[in-house]
């Protein structure tokens, strides 16, 4: 039995969630691994951020999120708003941005409660099956990973972790 983690690293945008597909770098770092059969688990450990699989629509909007992603948002959008301002949230309190602040972080960029909540209700990792040296996923099958804190860009990272033989 194998076991092997690698790391795929991504720059966000800010302003709206950030959409990635991943599935070649994952199927590359499988590629790389010489694991034929066994399991791969796509995660982040960023708490406003996810990783799923879904199937790519190919069509974009005018700002880049393929259809089916901003139907996505839009759907999230009527579930969790996104914060707009203080207050709308009861995060973040006085204790949470004292100490945003003591790192470097606006008063702005703690208003992204609506990221952790999507991120929670969403979901941080997918687990899929690597068969014969390719993930198992159907014909349009994709990963990505999603940052969904609009506050500004940020370097993010998902984590690939295989085992098998």
């Amino acid at each position: 039995m194998k076991l092997t983690r690698e790391t795929i690293h991504l720059r966000t945008e800010g302003g709206r969630p950030s959409f990635h597909k991943i599935t070649k770098d994952v199927q590359a770092i499988i590629d790389g691994s010489g694991i034929k059969n066994g399991i791969c688990v796509v995660y982040s450990g960023h708490t406003t951020c996810s990783v799923i699989t879904q199937e790519c629509s190919y069509d974009e909007t005018y700002t880049g999120l393929e259809f089916l992603q901003q139907d996505f948002v839009e759907v999230l959008d009527k579930i969790i708003p996104v914060c707009k301002k203080e207050g709308q949230y009861m995060h973040p309190g006085p204790l949470l941005t004292e100490f945003s602040a003591s790192i470097g972080e606006t008063k702005q960029q703690c208003l992204n409660t609506d990221g952790h909540l999507r991120s929670a209700l969403v979901g941080r990792s997918v687990t899929l099956g690597i068969i014969d040296g390719k993930l198992d996923m159907g014909e349009f099958g994709q990963i990505y990973f999603i940052d969904f804190d609009q506050t500004r860009p940020r370097d993010r990272h998902a984590a690939v972790q295989l085992m098998g033989e």
